[in-house]
């Protein structure tokens, strides 16, 4: 816990280094595994080549994959949030004046719990930042900033915090379906059931321009026929949510409910119904 605090608070790389060397074995070997995990998170633009973000040859990354980083980071690993918007701290026999976090957003916004600072000379002051702060129809709102090649710290700093300013005013939420709620029932085929319910199992919220809400369109898109059997959570159809042309973003639907396969005589029936059809 005292690396991990040190790697985070204090950006120790002598922290970062021992982590790796712990967790891999050697450097080279978590440098391999950190580049499987960006492989796995899609992080499309990324290759590592050490673990302490120095400049070397070939490591690189961009704002919409630390973006992506950071959000799987705190969608995956809750408990360690929290130490990301730890404002001090100090390992017993090492300097006072290196115990405050550099991310001086903490300090400046209650809203900011996070997340993480760093600077080279190639890629200058950077800052994923996040913070907290209620929003119209939904309560609680998490935010990410991603800030790269400021000038200075507190240059990353005002510019983070008028990324989240304008996220928080420029957007609004708009919730279309409740957790486990019916976006729609088609018609099931050879099922002991008619009719199969689809939706998510998260509620479906969208962010869109202030004013827009109006504009938020859905549509589903499915196989056809839909053939029983079907297990409750299978995937089976995809929520396309748009503004205007603009697809905003996919949701994928799954059985709220199993339907199981019809006998002989109830799959015959809908066997010729279909083909009738």
């Amino acid at each position: 816990e005292d690396l991990i605090k040190g790697m985070i608070v204090q950006s120790g790389n002598d922290a970062t280094m021992a982590l790796a060397e712990g967790v891999g074995g050697t450097e080279e070997r978590f440098v391999q595994l950190m580049n499987e995990q960006a492989k796995a998170l899609g992080l499309k633009n990324t290759s590592y080549k050490n673990p302490d973000g120095l400049t070397e040859a070939g490591h690189t990354t961009t704002a919409r994959d630390l973006a992506t980083l950071a959000t799987r980071l705190m969608h995956d690993f809750p408990e360690y949030v929290h130490y990301y918007s730890m404002k001090k701290y100090r390992y017993p026999g090492t300097p006072a004046s290196n115990d405050t976090n550099r991310n001086t957003l903490l300090f400046r916004d209650p809203t900011v719990d996070g997340l993480k600072t760093g600077h080279t000379e190639a890629a200058g002051y950077c800052l994923v930042a996040t913070a907290q702060r209620d929003f119209p129809n939904v309560g609680k709102r998490r935010l990410l900033s991603v800030v790269l090649g400021a000038s200075s710290e507190s240059a990353r700093a005002n510019e983070s915090q008028k990324l989240l300013n304008w996220g928080y005013t420029a957007f609004e939420d708009v919730k279309l379906f409740d957790a486990n709620q019916p976006v729609v029932t088609p018609r099931v085929w050879k099922g002991k059931a008619s009719e199969l319910k689809l939706g998510s199992t998260q509620p479906v919220v969208v962010a869109v321009p202030s004013g827009s809400a109006s504009q938020v369109k859905t549509e589903v898109a499915r196989p056809e026929p839909l053939v029983a059997p079907f297990k409750k959570g299978q995937a089976v159809a995809t929520l396309k949510i748009k503004v205007g042309e603009q697809q905003l973003a996919e949701v994928p639907l799954v059985a709220l409910d199993g339907v199981e396969e019809a006998g002989f005589f109830g799959r015959a029936w809908d066997a010729m119904r279909l083909w009738i059809k």
